[in-house]
């Protein structure tokens, strides 16, 4: 798989670093800004940028120096310069030194991205990442924006949803929407963490803490630093130690297992859970005055089957990341397999729709996925609904048992093909829809 661009945006002035920010991270690329020169500077030479885009002016330096600085210690970087008319003499000396291009202010965003695009031919847009069809349903798109919205505040966020809807997705576009994007981002399945571990886990430990201990130990809350801390399942959380997560929320401080030091922590806090928390304390289950400091903004994401215009690019993207983590080529997509997905109650909400991608892209064996291959439980179900039955059947339901079971199998041949079983049938495609209505071989409202 290769992951979307990383740009670099060095800009000291908040209203064009934002909406720099918020365009690229929207178009598909993964964005880092800064907008100092002295933290420019260490990320540059640590982290693999694909492009930076740098003002040369800034409160601390000059950018056009700090990147001729970069291009000496680390090799040339694709960069475009944000300059004014009056440094427009320097970025074209910049050019000669390695720099790829210069924009002059004010400038429209639409050209600029036009620029980065072609600059990064060959990687741009190939992935657009998880956060593509983020947003692009009603459903999603007041969320997006709340996330947008609080991204660079430092208040906790509460996401809450069936299992499977794309709770860490969220979590993950926030913390890539923020000036934190940059930073760790720890994510914490509490589910998947036993209540004996739990304290070691999440707040580490000292040498001797317990038989085996040998060494100091840094635990997640430390690893996220100053970036995000994600606590997924947070409903899982023994009642022992939820007072330990009241304080570290609240007072932003802990103390690693066997050690006497209090610790603090300026890491952003992202809480995620599958079951309703208010009802919870309600039940006696959660701590109420965890839940209200958890509860400063609360988003609920809408189960798939109510973000119908996320599941094709959904689809699309998983069944592109699947090949490409296996070394195949992207294969087509039938139009009949997103046809049915548009009407499928999708149980397993993304999460199924991921499994179905991978099985896929694993066991397809043409260039193409098809029917069998996205939905082989829909035909298996479909020849089991037609032999099976009670009592003597009539001469009617025989006739449509046996057209039924030869339409199944005809599609079987045909990899779910409609169009193409429709001509080996001598029917219209219109037609073979309205019979595998008819014989429940499809659900009710697929396009003709």
């Amino acid at each position: 798989m290769h992951a979307s661009p990383l740009i670099a945006i060095v800009e000291d002035d908040d209203v064009l670093g934002r909406s720099l920010r918020q365009r690229f991270v929207l178009e598909g690329f993964r964005v880092s800004w800064f907008t100092t020169i002295a933290e420019a500077r260490r990320a540059l030479s640590g982290q693999a940028i694909d492009l930076v885009l740098s003002d040369i002016r800034l409160p601390d330096g000059d950018g056009g120096q700090l990147m001729a600085e970069v291009f000496d210690a680390y090799g040339v970087l694709p960069t475009v310069f944000m300059t004014a008319f009056v440094d427009i003499e320097q970025a074209v000396r910049l050019m000669k030194r390695g720099g790829r291009d210069y924009i002059e202010k004010p400038f429209d965003l639409d050209r600029l991205v036009e620029k980065v695009r072609s600059i990064l031919p060959e990687t741009a847009g190939e992935d657009d990442g998880p956060f593509s069809s983020f947003g692009l349903s009603p459903a999603t798109a007041g969320i997006r924006k709340t996330l947008d919205k609080v991204a660079d505040l430092d208040v906790p966020v509460l996401i809450q949803g069936e299992t499977g809807t794309g709770k860490d997705v969220a979590a993950r576009y926030l913390h890539s929407a923020g000036a934190r994007s940059a930073l760790p981002f720890v994510a914490v399945n509490c589910a998947g963490i036993p209540e004996t571990l739990f304290d070691g886990a999440l707040f580490g430990h000292e040498k001797g803490a317990f038989t085996g201990a040998v060494g100091r130990q840094t635990g997640l809350v430390e690893q996220a630093g100053e970036g995000t801390l994600f606590l997924d399942e947070v409903a899982e959380i023994p009642p022992t130690l939820q007072a330990k997560l009241l304080r570290l929320i609240e007072a932003r401080e802990y103390r690693r297992l066997g050690g006497k030091e209090t610790l603090t922590t300026p890491a952003r806090f992202v809480f995620a859970s599958n079951q309703n928390l208010g009802e919870a304390v309600e039940r006696g289950e959660f701590r109420e005055d965890l839940w209200y400091r958890m509860n400063v903004v609360t988003l609920e994401m809408p189960p798939l089957r109510a973000r119908p215009e996320e599941i094709a690019p959904l689809i699309q993207h998983h069944i592109a990341r699947a090949a490409r983590r296996m070394g195949r080529p992207v294969p087509a997509l039938d139009p009949d397999v997103l046809a049915a997905a548009r009407e499928d109650r999708w149980q397993g909400n993304v999460r199924e729709l991921v499994n179905r991608a991978e099985r896929a892209v694993a066991l397809g064996e043409d260039e193409r996925i098809t029917m069998r291959d996205f939905w082989p439980d829909r035909l298996a179900h479909a020849v089991e609904t037609t032999i099976s039955g009670e009592g003597q059947p009539t001469l009617s339901q025989v006739r449509e048992r046996a057209e039924s079971q030869h339409i199944v199998a005809v599609l079987a041949q045909c990899g779910g093909r409609i169009q193409e079983a429709a001509n080996l049938l001598g029917v219209s495609r219109t037609t073979l829809w309205e019979k595998m209505r008819r014989y429940g071989l499809a659900a009710e409202g697929e396009e003709t």
